[in-house]
C-alpha cells in the first residue's frame, strides 16, 4: 500500500507544482521574515536565538504542510502569523524572553483547545462562498497591482517576467510560473541585482528557552496573539481553501495541529502557526496544476522548501535579502493572477450575494485596521452584515 501511495505521489508530481511550492515559500518568507526578526529582537533574542526562531518556524510549517497535504490530498499550506509577528514587535519591548515564550505556549494552548472543540469550524462554515471569494480577491488585489507598480520602478526585470508569463500562458500554461521564476533569476543576475557575494551557507540550530508564565504577559501578549491569528490568518486561510473547492478538508484538525505544533516549538521560537493565506493561494490555483486533485503536491513541495529554510536558517535571511524586491513582487503578482480571476468570478456569480461580496472586497482591499485586527476580518464582517440585512429585507 505504501509503494502504491509513493507511485501516486511520483506520478502526480510536476514541475509546475514544485515551482508553485517554491514560489509560495519565496513570497511567504521574503514578505515577512524581517518582521519575525524584529519581533525576536524586541524580545531580546540573541543572534543564535533569532536563527532558532527561523529554524523552528521553518520546521513547524514544513511538517504541517507535508503532513496535512499528504493526508487530505489537498494543498493545505500553513504559515506563521504575520499579523501576530507585527503585534509582537510592538508588545514585547520590556518583556523577558522567557515570559514571551510562556505567552507563545499560552496562545498555542488556546489554539489547540479551539481546534479540538470544533468551534472554529462551525464559525467558518457559516461564511458564504461568494463572500469568502470576495475576501480572497480583496487580499490578493494588492499583489496583482504590485506587478505594475514594480514595472514602473524596474521595467526591464518585471517587463521580462510579465512577457514570460504571457508567452507561458499562451504556449506552456503548465510551466508558466517556472518560466517566470527562471526569467526573474536570469534577468536579475544579468542586471547585477542579486547580491551573491553576501551569501554564506551554514546550518541553523534550535535553542531551548525555558518558559516563564507572567499573568500580565499571558493576557497582554498571548491572548492578543491568539485573537489576531484566528481573525487575520485562519479565517482568510480557510476561505481560500473553501473558495478553491477543497471543502473536504476539515478545519478543526488542522487548527488543532497548528496549536500542537506551537506548543512543541514555542520554546525554540515557534511563536505560532496557522492556515496560510497568500502563499496558500499560489498552491491552490490552476498554475500549480490543471487538475485540482493533484495540487496537493504543491502543498507538499512548499513543506519541503520550508524544511530547507529551517535547516539553513542561518543563511535564509541573507538569501531573501539578496533578491531584488521587484522580482519578489513580480513573482507573487503573476503567480496569483489566475486565483484573482477565479475569486472575482465566484464573488459575482450569485445575484443575491453580489452587493455583499462587493462590500467585502472593498473593505478588505482598503487595508483598514481597527483594534489591531486587519482588513480581511473587517471585510468579512462588513460583508456578512450586509448579507444578513439584505436577506432580512426579503
Amino acid at each position: 500500500m505504501e509503494q502504491v501511495a509513493q507511485r501516486t505521489l511520483s506520478g502526480d508530481t510536476t514541475l509546475s507544482a514544485i515551482s508553485a511550492g517554491f514560489a509560495a515559500v519565496l513570497v511567504g518568507f521574503a514578505s515577512s521574515v524581517a518582521i519575525v526578526l524584529q519581533a525576536a529582537a524586541a524580545a531580546g533574542a540573541s543572534e543564535a536565538q533569532m536563527v532558532s526562531w527561523v529554524g523552528a518556524l521553518g520546521l513547524g510549517m514544513g511538517l504541517t504542510c507535508i503532513g496535512f497535504s499528504w493526508y487530505y490530498r489537498a494543498p493545505v499550506v500553513t504559515a506563521w502569523s504575520t499579523p501576530g509577528a507585527a503585534l509582537l514587535v510592538t508588545s514585547l519591548h520590556g518583556v523577558a524572553l522567557s515570559e514571551a515564550i510562556g505567552a507563545f505556549l499560552f496562545s498555542g494552548l488556546l489554539t489547540l483547545i479551539l481546534g479540538v472543540s470544533g468551534a472554529f469550524e462551525r464559525v467558518a462554515a457559516r461564511v458564504p462562498i461568494p463572500l469568502a471569494s470576495a475576501m480572497l480577491a480583496g487580499i490578493l488585489l494588492q499583489f496583482g497591482l504590485s506587478i505594475f507598480t514594480s514595472l514602473q520602478t524596474s521595467p526591464t526585470l518585471v517587463g521580462a517576467m510579465f512577457l514570460a508569463y504571457l508567452l507561458g500562458r499562451r504556449w506552456l500554461p503548465r510551466y508558466c510560473i517556472p518560466l517566470v521564476l527562471m526569467t526573474g533569476f536570469t534577468i536579475s543576475g544579468l542586471l547585477g541585482e542579486i547580491r551573491a557575494d553576501q551569501l554564506t551557507w551554514s546550518f541553523g540550530g534550535l535553542q531551548w528557552v525555558a518558559p516563564a508564565f507572567n499573568p500580565a504577559v499571558l493576557l497582554g501578549v498571548g491572548l492578543p496573539l491568539f485573537i489576531v491569528t484566528m481573525t487575520s490568518q485562519n479565517l482568510p486561510g480557510v476561505a481560500i481553501l473553501r473558495a478553491s473547492g477543497y471543502s473536504q478538508v476539515p478545519v478543526s484538525p488542522v487548527v488543532a495541529g497548528t496549536g500542537l505544533s506551537a506548543l512543541v516549538l514555542a520554546p525554540f521560537g515557534g511563536f505560532g502557526f496557522n492556515f496560510a493565506a497568500i502563499s496558500a493561494a499560489i498552491c491552490t490555483g490552476p498554475e500549480a496544476h490543471p487538475d485540482p486533485a493533484k495540487r496537493y503536491v504543491a502543498g507538499i513541495a512548499a513543506g519541503v522548501f520550508y524544511l530547507l529554510t529551517g535547516l539553513f536558517a542561518a543563511s535564509v535571511v541573507m538569501v531573501f535579502a539578496a533578491l531584488p524586491q521587484a522580482m519578489i513582487a513580480g513573482v507573487a503578482g503573476l503567480a496569483l493572477i489566475g486565483v484573482i480571476a477565479t475569486s472575482l468570478a465566484s464573488a459575482s456569480a450569485q445575484a443575491d450575494t453580489r452587493e455583499a461580496a462587493l462590500i467585502t472586497l472593498l473593505i478588505t482591499a482598503s487595508g483598514v485596521s481597527f483594534f489591531g485586527i486587519g482588513s480581511a476580518f473587517w471585510g468579512l464582517a462588513g460583508g456578512l452584515a450586509c448579507h444578513w440585512l439584505m436577506r432580512r429585507g426579503h
